[in-house]
Formats: structure tokens, sequence, C-alpha cells
């Protein structure tokens, strides 16, 4: 395993400057997330903590995956190594967009694996960007076996949704840009499917002492069930976020990451998540995925009266606590948002 350093993340930092759109943050209005209890008996009123978007769905393809996949197809390219056959990546949908957009900008040929439930939105872009799609399965498991049968017949050369160093230094640049923009952030929140995003940014933020809260559906549960086991494992996957969180065993480095100091793994029900998309609709008119409402929903279903957060359920900032979460993908039908009317 090659366990991720801040140095792969600072590399990927040069490598992709100027072929990626800084991410822009905005700031969520004060008394939205509530913070924990102070364990104190005085009658001074809480600091609020106080909370970030990173508007990372604003992202070339419309996913972080973008940082990822330039990282990965101009290391390759500096050295030489691509063969005739092109790359190739079985994908939910969201590093296949990404790895044929990089492609394409550097002439090369990709062909893409997706479960054939893969939203149709995420199909009709990748042949966009001139890949070749190919519909295999009803999970991303059976994807990746065809995608890897296609490489040991042609010699592609195979790239990974998210268990790859290049990969996951890619996604981590994202937090350097954060502090950027909030100087003395206490917490990064973000969603965690098979683990590249959280690997990353993770690791540039133990590097800068920041906290990781790595959120996880609670049917899409894999670096949960990795953490109690002490072993990558596979696991079941059956979310509303399963076609962009939906990896059935998270990758060594992002396991070996959430065993860090500063990391904390939480899990939330589908109905929160669904619940803080509609609320991002609701009150910013933003149609995310529901994996990027994921990470939202580890601030939201932590604090709704009358429901008890169950512990590794949902995330509570301290009193003053900077904290920004990470939305990370936009590439949804928003078919299914409820437009309610104005008042005036």
């Amino acid at each position: 395993m090659h366990a991720l350093t801040y140095g792969d993340v600072k590399a990927a930092t040069d490598r992709i400057a100027g072929h990626v759109r800084p991410v822009a943050v905005t700031a969520v209005d004060p008394g939205t997330v509530r913070t924990a209890r102070r364990d104190t008996v005085d009658d001074r009123p809480e600091e609020p903590c106080q909370v970030w978007l990173a508007l990372e769905f604003m992202q070339h393809t419309g996913s972080f995956k973008a940082r990822g996949a330039q990282n990965f197809i101009r290391a390759h390219r500096e050295a030489g190594t691509f063969p005739d056959a092109g790359v190739t990546i079985a994908s939910g949908g969201n590093a296949g967009l990404a790895c044929a957009w990089a492609a394409q900008q550097q002439g090369v040929r990709a062909t893409v694996f997706l479960p054939a439930n893969a939203p149709a939105v995420k199909v009709a872009k990748l042949r966009g960007y001139g890949a070749d799609v190919r519909l295999v399965g009803a999970e991303y498991a059976e994807a990746l076996a065809a995608c890897e049968e296609f490489t040991n017949t042609t010699g592609a050369l195979a790239s990974h949704a998210y268990d790859h160093p290049l990969i996951a230094a890619g996604a981590g640049t994202l937090l350097d840009e954060i502090r950027h923009h909030i100087p003395g952030l206490d917490t990064v929140v973000v969603a965690v499917g098979g683990g590249g995003l959280f690997a990353g940014v993770a690791t540039a933020a133990r590097h800068h002492g920041i906290r990781t809260v790595a959120v996880e559906p609670e049917n899409c549960r894999a670096l949960d069930a990795a953490l109690r086991s002490g072993t990558v494992t596979d696991v079941t996957v059956d979310s509303v976020a399963a076609d962009s969180l939906g990896a059935r065993r998270v990758s060594a480095m992002a396991l070996h990451a959430a065993r860090q100091d500063g990391v904390h793994s939480v899990l939330v029900p589908d109905a929160e998540i669904v619940r803080a998309r509609q609320a991002l609709w609701d009150h910013r008119k933003v149609a995310v995925e529901h994996g990027a409402a994921t990470a939202l929903a580890a601030l939201t279903s932590a604090d709704q009266p009358g429901r008890p957060t169950a512990p590794g359920h949902g995330y509570r900032p301290g009193p003053g606590e900077k904290v920004c979460v990470v939305l990370c993908g936009a590439n949804t039908d928003p078919s299914d948002l409820v437009h309610r009317s104005e008042e005036h």
C-alpha cells in the first residue's frame, strides 16, 4: 500500500495548477447549525460555530473528481506511459466523467465502464467527452471486473475511481484552497464512498492540524466497517446516495488515513441526506447529488429537536469551531427536488 503523504498532495497541486477551477466557499447563515454544549455551569452565551460550504460541485465535470483525473492523466503523460489503447476506468459516473474529460484534453482515448443503473445524465455527459461507454452489471464491483478484463485484453492503462495515490492526492489539493479562504479552519467535513476524496483531504488536513469528519450513509458504510473490523472489507450498499458513494470497500489508503489522529467517522440516515439536499435547494437553489448532501447531513442530522443523535451518527461542532463542508458533486437529476412556492 502507498501511504499517502502531504508531499504527494503538494506535487499534485503543482501538476494541476491552472487546469482545474479553484474552489469557491460561501458562509452558512449563523444559527443554522447549533454547537455542542459546553461542559460549564456558567450563564455565558455559547459562541456559535462558523460553517462554510465548499462549492466543489462547480468544478469541471461537476465534481471534485476532475482534480484526481488531471493529476493521473498529466503524471502519465509526463512519464510517457500511455499505451495505444488509452486509459480505462470503472466508475459510478463522476470519476468516469473526470477521466474522460482529462483524457480528451490530452488527446487520449478513454473507455469507461459503469453500472447499468448509472444516471442517464452522467452517461450522456460521458459520451459528450468522446468516451467509449460500457454499461455492465448493477453495482460498481461488476463494472470494475469488466474494466479489469478489458485492461488485460487490450493493454489499456487502468485508472481507478478512488484507489490510486495520484487520484487521492489530486483530490487532496482541495484542502489548501479551502484554508486560503478560511484562515484558522478547525474542521473539514467530507462524504466517503471509496475514500479517495477523504484520503487526500485527511492527509492534507492532518499536516495542518485540522480535524476531518468522514461521513457515510448508514447503508453505505465501507469505511465504518473497515474501522470496526480492522481491515478493508466488503459491505452491501443500499442508499439513496449509492450512485456516488456506493463502493463496496474503501481503499487501504482511506483506512490508513482514518486511523490517524484528528479523524472522526460518522453515519447519517438516508432521510437526513434527502432533507439536507432539499434544504440546499430550498434556501440556495443549489441542486447537488445525494452524495454531496451526505456531508451536510452530518451537521443537520445532529441538530434536529426531539431526535437525539446516536453515538457515531452526525457531528455537532463545538463553540466557535470553524467548519467547512465539502459539497463534492452536482451530477444529478433535479426532478425529484420539491419546488416550493415562494412567500412574499
